[in-house]
């Protein structure tokens, strides 16, 4: 029989210890986010449904979208044992340059649509912790006012090859004269992809307030009140538009670009070029061979071709085919340090992230991306631990593995 008694004040007095949280509403919001996937669920509540899909979704049937988050889910780490690892180094080096992370902020369209703070909130963060962010050329932030709001950051210019090579060639020389270090051109958009969730949402841009996104307003005030107090909508490319997102990318993008603008670009770029959207050890060497210094491995977050290769598992064959010419980077499905760690084990030198700090800046702007920041950089540092591996610098392919099954990875070796 277990005796019972009454519990004396003393013992209950330790074990009350009541948590002080942020007086800031935001502010506590974001504390009780523990990951990124947290801070998605927080954005799908403060957002208009169209918004939120713009941000969440991909082409199709999604398909490529959730084949980029089952790659990582398949990844087996290989920890080693007794290193020490009380001190470890996230940082790296990209185009020659220090960064704190092996991370970029990636380039993403129309962001004063998710907070009005948009890309001068991501580009500010970028400053403090120390990595790249990339503006986008369908950016809602100019290219000089970013320059401005964030001058010790390193700003990279995302172009988009335009019919109109002259506004592109504008946009270059104006990244230039602004002291942006790289251009990041994408080129897996010869046309746009077939956003659903888009279409079935009716979203434009700007919103316009229809029937059914009226009546979403009613559930979301706070997002309507602040676009509709704050500077209108600005992008980095054009003054206005009224139609959806692929009637734009249709109506500007180039479909007869080739290896032959890479070249040119090259040519009169002083910069880094970076090309994004290389989805084949073939294409990696072709645009490395047109002038290329670093590639992005990547499927435009699944937004472009649904079915498209998986980034994760063409990374190692990329990195075979380039990686002692150019700096492979990886973009597509990445909410979580660990998802770096295997990224830059596999042969990646840094990975890009945008949909994870979009998630962010919709939760709680500024403070919003600082809050995935935290929490990227905490959980890329704790695995390191876990892993037993002190740098960024020594992580090796060995380090990883398939799971039992999936057999996408190469074998390591016997005995390691």
């Amino acid at each position: 029989m277990v005796e019972r008694r009454r519990p004396r004040w003393s013992e209950l007095r330790e074990l009350i210890r009541p948590r002080r949280l942020p007086g800031d509403a935001t502010d506590r919001r974001l504390a009780a986010a523990a990951t990124v996937g947290d801070l998605r669920e927080l954005a799908r509540r403060r957002t208009p449904r169209a918004v939120f899909d713009y941000t969440d979704g991909a082409a199709g049937a999604e398909i490529g979208l959730r084949r980029a988050r089952e790659a990582f889910a398949r990844v087996e780490f290989r920890p080693s044992v007794l290193r020490d690892v009380s001190v470890v180094d996230p940082s790296t080096t990209l185009l020659g340059r220090p960064s704190a992370l092996p991370l970029v902020f990636a380039p993403t369209g129309f962001t004063r649509l998710m907070h009005t703070e948009g890309e001068i909130a991501v580009g500010r963060v970028a400053e403090r912790i120390g990595i790249p962010h990339a503006l986008s050329t369908m950016g809602t932030t100019t290219i000089e006012d970013l320059a401005a709001a964030a001058p010790a950051a390193r700003r990279w210019f995302q172009l988009y090859l335009w019919r109109d090579r002259d506004a592109s060639a504008a946009l270059v020389e104006r990244a230039g004269r602004a002291g942006y270090e790289a251009l990041v051109l994408t080129v897996d958009t010869p046309v746009a992809g077939p956003r659903l969730r888009d279409v079935r949402n009716g979203f434009t841009i700007p919103p316009a307030l229809t029937l059914r996104t009226t009546a979403n307003a009613a559930r979301h005030p706070h997002w309507w009140i602040d676009l509709l107090t704050t500077a209108p909508l600005e992008f980095a490319s054009l003054r206005s538009w009224g139609g959806t997102v692929a009637e734009l990318a249709d109506r500007v993008f180039e479909p007869a670009a080739t290896l032959a603008d890479v070249a040119a670009l090259r040519a009169t770029w002083r910069g880094a070029l970076v090309v994004k959207g290389v989805q084949t050890a073939e294409d990696a060497r072709a645009v490395v061979d047109a002038g290329a210094d670093a590639v992005v491995v990547s499927n435009h977050g699944g937004r472009q071709l649904d079915r498209a290769p998986t980034p994760l598992e063409e990374l190692p064959a990329v990195v075979a085919a380039v990686g002692d010419r150019a700096e492979v980077y990886l973009d597509g499905g990445i909410l979580d340090g660990a998802d770096v760690v295997a990224a830059v084990a596999l042969g990646a030198r840094a990975c890009l992230v945008g949909r994870a700090y979009l998630y962010g800046l919709m939760a709680g702007g500024e403070r919003g991306v600082q809050r995935v920041a935290d929490l990227l950089t905490r959980e890329i540092t704790r695995t390191l631990q876990l892993l037993g591996v002190p740098s960024v610098g020594e992580l090796t392919p060995d380090r990883v593995r398939s799971r039992p099954g999936t057999g996408w990875l190469p074998t390591p070796p016997a005995g390691s």
